[in-house]
């Protein structure tokens, strides 16, 4: 039998996809003959797209963008799209390519962890999707937990653990600490190895302008159309902040480069903010893109390729996001958020990313209660020591991506060799 190492990654969500992309770069440079492909099950896989990772079957983006569990009308839309089709036929594929020998890695929750386990395969786990932070902290229970899940004393429901326990489940990786030891109290091979989502974020000191400017990042988010209305949201957030705030402000705004920044700049526009040539501004972002906009003397910057130097240079974020909101808040750092119209960052969303984040991320119910909180924080010098501690231990050191490869490339090279 051929030595090649095989391996799919299957993933659901557009983070996700970034997460399982992260550990295929340090796959590959430990091993440049392994063979991998990829199945994104939910829309488009275009990190893997970027990177040609090639897919084993049809992908196609779903209104519901991966969020059918928060509202059944989304998972209706879904089906009428053709969702139960597309997802038999991908099913088909992953048993198709596990005939053929090969390993398995899944990335996201339990959906990707199902379709790994019913392809008879070897395979492996990363839990980006649930937290023990969910449920618990390390003094016991949150408040308003539900009594179903204090019955099941996990975040982790017995047939995802079941899953996890399973001979052919070589070894899951849980997002922090937390939840690790919480896994491995039931008997399941977790490792600590950290989130790969704070892999490549981290860069060398970036000068500061000023020590009296206020750098806030926006982070509207990344799926369409929703990012646009919480773009909106957002804009009406920073206008308060303008009114109430004595301190000189930049706004510093990510968008994903996948995204049309038209749409974004006209929402500006609308809003009375005036395009203005970048020579006028002297930031240490390198973006040769970059958009400046200004407002009663305020400024605002517009980026889609300088995503770790936005999180880096700034002090705090209004996040309306999900990935890029835990980044920024596993850098040390404070955001301060409220819950949107759409699909993803609505009120539960926003609830459970409070819990999830603890007191890194501040939650108001309305944008224009933004400006308060920001005031509130920035009178508490010792909270935000305390956030500083809080978002590095809640989301891990960085590195974890090449501890996860080396631990796949060391168990599935014996597997191949006994085969």
């Amino acid at each position: 039998m051929s030595n090649l190492v095989k391996l799919l990654v299957i993933s659901n969500g557009h983070g996700e996809d970034i997460i399982a992309l992260k550990v295929i770069k340090k796959l590959k440079a430990i091993n440049p003959h392994i063979s991998i492909v990829s199945l994104p099950l939910v829309g488009e896989g275009f990190a893997y797209v970027q990177e040609n990772i090639p897919f084993i079957a049809p992908v196609k983006k779903m209104p519901s963008g991966g969020f059918i569990y928060m509202d059944n009308k989304q998972l209706w839309k879904d089906v009428n799209n053709g969702l139960i089709g597309l997802t038999l036929t991908q099913f088909n594929a992953v048993k198709s390519w596990a005939k053929k020998g090969g390993y398995i890695l899944a990335v996201g929750d339990i959906l990707p962890l199902l379709f790994a386990w019913l392809s008879r395969a070897n395979y492996s786990f990363i839990g980006t999707a649930k937290s023990e932070y969910y449920l618990r902290d390390e003094e016991g229970f949150l408040p308003n937990i539900s009594k179903i899940d204090r019955v099941f004393g996990s975040i982790y429901y017995p047939w995802e653990k079941w899953l996890m326990k399973d001979k052919r489940c070589f070894g899951v990786f849980p997002r922090d600490s937390i939840t690790t030891t919480a896994l491995q109290k039931e008997g399941i091979s977790a490792y600590d190895f950290g989130n790969p989502m704070m892999d490549d974020l981290t860069i060398s000191a970036l000068p500061v302008d000023d020590e009296h400017l206020l750098r806030i990042l926006l982070l509207p988010g990344s799926r369409l159309p929703e990012c646009i209305d919480n773009w909106e949201l957002i804009l009406t957030a920073i206008d308060g902040i303008i009114n109430s705030q004595s301190k000189d402000l930049i706004f510093i705004t990510a968008i994903a480069p996948s995204l049309n920044l038209g749409d974004f700049t006209v929402k500006l526009e609308n809003q009375q903010w005036q395009e203005e040539t970048i020579k006028s501004v002297n930031i240490p972002i390198n973006d040769r893109k970059i958009m400046l906009f200004t407002k009663r003397k305020v400024k605002l910057i517009l980026t889609q390729n300088a995503y770790a130097q936005c999180l880096n240079y700034c002090d705090l974020s209004i996040a309306m996001a999900g990935t890029a909101t835990e980044q920024f808040v596993g850098l040390g750092k404070p955001a301060i958020a409220f819950p949107g119209n759409g699909a993803q960052y609505n009120q539960q969303f926003a609830q459970n990313q409070s819990r999830l984040l603890g007191i890194s991320l501040q939650l108001v119910n309305h944008p224009e209660q933004v400006a308060e909180k920001l005031q509130e924080l920035l009178s508490q010098p010792d909270l935000w020591q305390s956030i500083a501690v809080n978002g590095k231990k809640r989301l891990g050191d960085k590195g974890a991506a090449e501890r996860i490869a080396k631990f796949i490339i060391k168990k599935i090279t014996p597997l191949m060799d006994n085969s």
